[in-house]
């Protein structure tokens, strides 16, 4: 038995021999009075190797558990990466809109009051020389006139988005006794053709009349 104790320590020794040769001379010689308390006590040397082999067992799952943290960590910092560039391209596509909105606050909607935009409709009621109403123009949307050859200026009331409310009024206006009211189109503050910007609204049935 003696001599297996005296085996291992000498194996022991000849496998740290790298860090042997690394060691002082006082040093090496504590180590060789160390090696043989252990061959005198074999039961010391006994858990001394079991100790090591634990700690290396400990050793190895520490290894494996620092592993296994090191990748979960590459995983989250994958996921946050990833969503660090869906938030920034939320906030560029949010960014455009935002712009987008202020554009179109700022731009005048064709339904608005702002008449001078889109396509309206008018009611004319009549043509008329040497009457010049001009000045009643202004700042009044609902009345307003043209001059025209011969000297003869038309003149309108109302103004209407939708052309079939426009008739209406055409209708209640030819009832007061104007019998030349009649509806006439604008587009963009210009005097145009009804089949240029509602082809066929003419012939269409008066939705009022359902």
């Amino acid at each position: 038995m003696k001599t297996k104790v005296i085996v291992l320590c000498l194996a022991l020794i000849f496998s740290g021999l790298q860090v042997f040769a690394q060691l002082s001379k006082k040093e090496k010689k504590e180590w060789k009075k160390k090696a043989k308390e252990y061959a005198k006590q074999p039961v010391n040397l006994k858990e001394f190797t079991e100790a090591k082999q634990s700690a290396d067992t400990d050793n190895a799952a520490l290894k494996n558990q620092v592993s296994a943290l090191n990748k979960q960590v590459s995983e989250k910092n994958a996921r946050i990466a990833e969503l660090e560039s869906q938030l920034s391209r939320a906030r560029s596509e949010l960014s455009s809109a935002n712009a987008e909105i202020t554009r179109l606050k700022e731009e005048p909607s064709p339904t608005s009051m702002d008449f001078s935009r889109g396509v309206v409709f008018k009611v004319q009621i009549g043509a008329f020389k040497n009457k010049d109403l001009s000045k009643y123009f202004n700042n009044n949307p609902n009345f307003g006139g043209e001059a025209v050859e011969k000297g003869e200026q038309k003149f309108t009331i109302g103004i209407f988005r939708d052309y079939w409310e426009a008739d209406k009024f055409k209708k209640y206006m030819r009832e007061m006794g104007v019998k030349d009211a009649w509806i006439v189109p604008y587009k963009d503050g210009q005097r145009v053709e009804i089949k240029d910007v509602l082809e066929g609204v003419a012939t269409e049935k008066d939705p009022s009349s359902k």
